[in-house]
């Protein structure tokens, strides 16, 4: 019987377990921090021997395989100790692939990821479709793999789920766009950050369908420098495509199979130019399932978004307070930045990922007027931008970020949680960063 360790014990890892367990394999998970009480519950439901607190080398240097959790680096010595021994390295995606004979539709990309996967997944539970959603978004994909029955998957894959991929295909693979970001993961190099992206493109055949960003500069230069045997489905704001989405005369078409759907952009739920490319990529993904056209539309018209994206909180004092949380990178705050129509009191900072904040100078000099910088060390921000809005503000909390924002803000303004950073210098994740924000915007 082969042995399975699984290193870390979040919503991937205890998944893993669950289905290696129920697939018969010797299971064992440890972490190095603790477990949460619901994961210690489940992992005693489906009586899986785990460690917290540190890891046991004896117990995790005798396996056949190890699964490892897409937030542990591979620079961390208990996985340069796996490595060193010869020991296969998997994402959780890899391994519930296996036992998924579903078929598979695969968003990645720096920016849009969950806002698109949640469109299409919308889009196809109206169509009717037996879907289940997963991967960087709601419940582990393997556990599901491990407890349910679905004929498709919807699946938002990170660089770091990606970079643990080896045989998974995907049927469908949804590249939004590339712009720097975790380069502290990938040695600061941007070119090792662009093949994670690509390796959504791996195992795929002239079966498959590749949708990807035409106007996206570094998806384009790096398209002729794969082996791609998938069907390409390009989608563009700026030139029109023979087979894909384009943008003419305010109408989104989208064409496949000699079917030319058009739908006027202002009856998009989600507006705004980043998201009309995410409903051109849901648009495609539908007309490629046969999905009818009356289900697009409803759908693309219909769909409320994402939490903690561009998400209106509430109206305090002729102020609107927008959480934006999930804005982990410059390219996000960009967007957020570029689609705000008022003057602005921006909660930016956390844990800075190596950020270039350079393309968010000519936004902020044009629409910010106060700068709250919500982070344990904030001097990169002030050295950033100090010059260039009228007041700046440190922040430790995100009650004592709302609270100044509230004391700064004038009539008509917009007061904008977008942190271009990660979370986890302040908060568990940008979940918890985006909760606690809207809890004391509640609390005014």
């Amino acid at each position: 019987m082969s042995r399975i360790v699984i290193l870390g014990g979040g919503e991937s890892g205890v998944g893993a377990a669950v289905l290696a367990s129920v697939k018969g394999y010797e299971t064992f998970l440890s972490d190095c921090n603790m477990l949460q009480d619901d994961a210690k519950a489940m992992l005693d439901r489906f009586n899986i021997p785990y460690e917290d607190g540190g890891h046991t080398k004896e117990k995790i240097l005798n396996a056949d395989e190890v699964i490892k959790s897409p937030g542990i680096p591979d620079s961390v010595p208990i996985v340069e100790e796996i490595l060193a021994c010869g020991i296969p390295v998997i994402s959780e995606i890899e391994f519930a692939g296996r036992f998924d004979r579903s078929r598979k539709i695969c968003i990645t990309g720096s920016n849009g990821k969950t806002t698109t996967t949640s469109i299409i997944y919308f889009l196809m539970k109206n169509a009717g479709l037996n879907v289940g959603l997963a991967g960087n978004i709601g419940q582990s994909y393997a556990f599901q793999v491990a407890t349910k029955e679905y004929d498709y998957y919807v699946l938002e894959l990170s660089s770091f789920q990606l970079d643990g991929i080896y045989d998974f295909k995907a049927d469908i693979a949804v590249l939004l766009n590339i712009t720097p970001d975790h380069l502290d993961r990938y040695d600061n190099n941007m070119e090792n950050y662009i093949k994670a992206k690509f390796r959504i493109t791996r195992n795929m055949s002239s079966d498959d369908c590749f949708i990807f960003c035409a106007d996206d500069e570094i998806s384009i230069s790096h398209l002729n420098k794969i082996v791609l045997q998938a069907k390409k489905l390009p989608f563009s704001q700026t030139t029109e495509v023979e087979e894909g989405a384009f943008l003419k005369e305010e109408q989104m078409h989208v064409v496949y199979n000699n079917d030319n759907y058009q739908m006027f952009v202002n009856e998009l739920s989600l507006q705004g130019k980043h998201n009309i490319y995410n409903s051109m990529a849901a648009a495609i993904t539908g007309k490629v399932l046969k999905i009818s056209n009356e289900v697009v539309r409803e759908s693309l018209s219909s769909f409320k978004g994402v939490e903690h994206r561009l998400e209106n909180v509430l109206k305090v004092r002729n102020v609107l307070y927008i959480n934006d949380s999930k804005a982990t990178n410059v390219n996000s705050t960009w967007y957020a930045l570029e689609s705000m129509k008022s003057s602005v009191v921006w909660i930016a900072g956390g844990k800075d990922k190596g950020n270039d904040y350079s393309p968010l100078y000519d936004l902020v000099k044009d629409k910010v007027r106060v700068l709250i910088c919500m982070g344990v060390d904030n001097k990169k921000l002030h050295s950033e931008f100090g010059e260039m809005v009228d007041e700046i503000y440190d922040a430790g909390s995100a009650a004592e970020a709302v609270n100044i924002a509230y004391k700064c803000a004038k009539q008509g303004e917009t007061v904008l949680l977008s942190p271009a950073c990660a979370s986890f210098d302040l908060f568990k994740n940008y979940e918890d960063r985006g909760k606690q924000f809207k809890e004391a915007v509640a609390a005014l």
